[in-house]
């Protein structure tokens, strides 16, 4: 922390949501002795109601009202933080003003989001504005997608230290016990209704550069399909398509040009689910891979789409306490380098994912954020979990109990 003139070091904006009450509990338990938080959203009764809930140590939190429809109340947000936290979503409805707000007044932000056309647009009309203002723009800082960022900087500087070349093949497996919320599916309509409306949209979906900070200078290298065919691996596990792969893997080569392709000019990177071994896999596997593409056909086309939504969260509802408890995430990433050299790295930590383990990823994202500035890379405006805090939020993730380490392959 710094004597800065502003009021708070950390303030977390959607407090009252699913998720972000579960981030103001991590950080009522993890944020230092005398840092100014607080707790903004729409509602101050709310906002108390939040904080009444929260350890003695909470209580004396500023509570702040604010709407993302009101640009003088953003504003003034902003302008009296330091790091700013958002949970408030769908991004692509709420979160551009904040952006904005934050990258004028050269405020650190970070957010939770997983929608790429989002990100394109606060890359494309803030990115400059941050850099100039000195604001960390920090996108996707839960489970989308700090697992499998983070993983794929920890291959390249393992790589890089044995001089065994770029990064050339690599592939994330993933596997989790893990629920959903509604905010997220109410996210997900959003997107696909984007998407159904506009050309422009599918073809930016579709773009496995998508995130690019220069389109026109990214490679041709082919990548992988981001709903690939069910595979065995090599070790007999059988894979299917991932849901959040066509998120992640944009991030990830975001991350690699930022840094000046790195990590390889010629990365092939792919994100698929780890199922399970033998005929029994086989099965499960093509039978998730359907179910996916049908849920995802549902999804999008409203009727369908009506008769599921009886079923599914609604908004500000999800997993209850001990099924998040129950969670857990692992993210095996193997990679074979220019060079001929095979690593493995692996991301994994206990709670449900999207949400108990979220909480942590994007609680420690803004304590590092707060705290840890004369630490972080020097980089500035519109940036990734990797490029904005690489190495410190490893060590803090750590640190709450997460597990990321790389091994070299014979």
């Amino acid at each position: 922390m710094d004597n800065s003139p502003r009021e708070h070091d950390l303030v977390l904006y959607g407090a009252t949501g699913f998720v972000g009450r579960l981030i103001a509990a991590y950080l009522a338990d993890h944020a230092p002795a005398g840092m100014r938080v607080g707790l903004a959203g729409r509602s101050t009764s709310r906002l108390k109601a939040v904080r009444s809930e929260l350890p003695a140590a909470a209580h004396g939190w500023a509570l702040i009202e604010a709407d993302s429809e009101d640009a003088d109340s953003i504003a003034a947000l902003a302008g009296n933080t330091r790091v700013l936290l958002t949970t408030v979503g769908p991004y692509a409805k709420h979160g551009l003003p904040v952006v904005e707000a934050c990258a004028r007044a050269g405020t650190h932000y970070a957010d939770l989001a997983g929608e790429v056309s989002f990100i394109r647009e606060s890359i494309d009309r803030f990115d400059a504005l941050a850099r100039t203002s000195g604001a960390r723009i920090v996108h996707s800082c839960g489970y989308d997608s700090v697992p499998s960022d983070l993983a794929v900087l920890l291959l390249h500087q393992a790589a890089e230290a044995d001089g065994t070349g770029g990064l050339a093949e690599v592939q994330l497996v993933a596997t989790a016990k893990a629920g959903i919320s509604g905010g997220t599916l109410e996210s997900m309509r959003g997107q696909l209704d984007a998407m159904r409306s506009s050309t422009a949209l599918r073809s930016l979906a579709a773009d496995p550069y998508a995130l690019s900070p220069d389109r026109t200078r990214e490679p041709t290298t082919p990548q992988p399909a981001d709903a690939g065919p069910v595979r065995r691996s090599a070790d007999g596990t059988w894979t299917a398509p991932f849901i959040m792969a066509p998120f992640n893997t944009r991030v990830v080569r975001r991350s690699n040009a930022l840094q000046g392709w790195a990590y390889g000019r010629s990365l092939q990177y792919g994100e698929v689910m780890g199922v399970a071994p033998g005929p029994a896999g086989a099965v499960i596997a093509r039978a998730m891979a359907l179910g996916l593409r049908a849920f995802m056909g549902a999804m999008a086309f409203p009727p369908s789409r009506r008769v599921l939504d009886r079923c599914l969260p609604a908004p500000g509802t999800g997993p209850s306490i001990s099924k998040q408890r129950a969670g857990w995430f692992h993210s095996q990433v193997t990679a074979r380098t220019e060079g001929g050299q095979r690593y493995q790295a692996i991301a994994a930590g206990p709670g449900d994912p999207g949400y108990a383990a979220t909480a942590v990823m994007a609680g420690e994202t803004a304590l590092a954020l707060a705290l840890d500035g004369d630490r972080l890379p020097a980089a500035k405006g519109s940036l990734t979990p990797a490029t904005a805090l690489g190495n410190v939020l490893i060590e803090r993730l750590r640190a709450a109990g997460h597990t990321y380490h790389v091994t070299k392959l014979a």
